[in-house]
């Protein structure tokens, strides 16, 4: 019996466990869920019908290629460092490979050998990447096809929390990868502006954020993601001016979000000794001189918006974060925030999505955005999982069905894609809002 295979249960994979789940007797498949977390399986699946679920550690390579060799699909939720091993036993064992992640120089290398063997290796097939990509692709193909010229493109993406269970000052809640959460950003992020080539270095990147709006959730500010070069060509916009793809937080996230990089809570490089007795209060004032208060030190007011969400966060506070053993400071930053930024049962999470395109059509120019939102019902079925999942179940049903023939390492720009895949997500509500602007943005003049 043909066999779709999850590695992962975590925070994302709710819908996505469910979805296939509910079209598993219809499409006459089985499904396996995997993950080492007995917690996470037995949340996730304990009241579904026509799941098998396996208990174990999925790092060990004999464990993955027992549940992968049974696979015809499978779907790795993992975190990205295992993708690598999970591609390489996949090509050996010869199973089609589904991914939210990124691709890595490792996985593109097995392009030509995929592609041989008749494989599909399709990465960025979540929410961002992947509804990005797909919505993306398919306006600008249709521009195209009318004879437009894309002058720009700029596209943010945020997981965040709705604003009616916004109770911090931050306006965030932790609804993926919280260790993604806090490194989000580091190294040196480039995009493409007015025909040049810009560079902007970690340290400067958070108070580099402009502004957004949302109709019906307010303002929020976006950061530029590491790398947007890369997509140009993806995207098929060899020609065009300004290209930029970028992350969406709560307006006044990202000048707060910068004390904590100035201080160095975000670095990963190196192991603190032993602070497992320290309060956050102890744990902050390692991180800069002593008789100096933490206001004065980072330059911000008593009374800022900066201080209120650090004071929120416990860098005067005696409390204590249980922790072994020696960490980084963005490994104790993670824990600490994972506490504070948990979303309760009842919370619901946001996710938005905005593409901005500037293109001169008939001789005349024009100024398109398209957006997306969505509201998670829970802390369990979440906007996230939701937007993650959906995508990557669809895939996996059009490739059982032949719908999707691509073949080798692939994410979803062609239309053979992100077509159908699209289509099928408009019925379940995932809609993009697409506004012509009366007057185009200054950037054409």
């Amino acid at each position: 019996m043909y066999e779709i295979v999850i590695l992962g249960a975590g925070k994302s994979s709710s819908f996505l466990i469910e979805y296939l789940a509910k079209m598993a007797s219809s499409f006459s498949y089985k499904l396996t869920v995997a993950d080492a977390n007995i917690q996470n399986l037995t949340a996730r699946t304990t009241l579904l019908e026509n799941v098998q679920i396996v208990a174990a550690s999925l790092e060990e390579t004999s464990t993955l290629q027992k549940i992968i060799s049974d696979a015809n699909i499978v779907i790795s939720l993992l975190p990205p460092f295992l993708h690598t091993k999970v591609a390489t036993l996949c090509l050996e064992l010869k199973k089609h490979l589904l991914t939210a992640s990124y691709v890595s120089d490792e996985i593109q290398k097995m392009h030509d050998e995929a592609k041989s063997k008749n494989l599909l290796f399709l990465m960025e097939c979540g929410l961002d990447p992947g509804l990005d990509h797909m919505s993306a692709m398919n306006i600008l193909d249709n521009l195209k096809e009318k004879g437009a010229n894309i002058h720009s493109f700029r596209s943010f993406c945020g997981g965040l929390v709705a604003p009616e269970s916004e109770d911090n000052p931050w306006g965030y809640k932790i609804t993926w990868n919280p260790r993604n959460v806090v490194l989000a950003g580091q190294g040196m992020s480039q995009y493409m502006e007015n025909g040049e080539i810009k560079y902007i270095p970690y340290p400067q990147l958070f108070k580099r954020a402009e502004a957004l709006f949302f109709e019906n959730f307010g303002e929020y500010e976006a950061y530029p993601n590491r790398d947007s070069l890369s997509y140009i060509p993806k995207y098929r916009l060899e020609n065009v001016d300004t290209f930029l793809r970028g992350t969406i937080r709560k307006r006044g996230f990202c000048s707060a979000w910068q004390c904590l990089v100035d201080l160095g809570l975000t670095d990963d490089s190196i192991k603190m000794m032993d602070i497992s007795n320290f309060s956050i209060s102890e744990v902050f004032k390692r991180f800069f001189p002593t008789n100096v208060s933490i206001a004065n030190y980072l330059k911000i007011g008593q009374d800022s918006e900066e201080y209120q969400k650090l004071l929120w966060l416990g860098c005067e506070s005696d409390e204590k974060i249980a922790l072994a053993g020696n960490v980084s400071p963005a490994e104790y930053l993670q824990v600490l925030l994972e506490k504070k930024w948990k979303l309760k049962d009842k919370d619901k999470d946001l996710v938005l999505m905005q593409h901005q395109i500037l293109y001169e059509l008939d001789g005349k120019n024009h100024e398109l955005h398209s957006s997306l939102s969505v509201l998670g019902q829970n802390a369990q079925h979440t906007a996230m999982s939701k937007t993650v999942g959906l995508p990557l179940a669809l895939a996996a049903l059009f490739l059982y069905t032949g719908k999707i023939t691509k073949r080798g390492v692939q994410i979803p720009t062609e239309k053979e894609m992100y077509k159908p895949i699209l289509e099928e997500c408009q019925t379940n509500q995932l809609l993009f809002i697409e506004e012509e602007k009366k007057q185009p943005s200054d950037d054409f003049y």
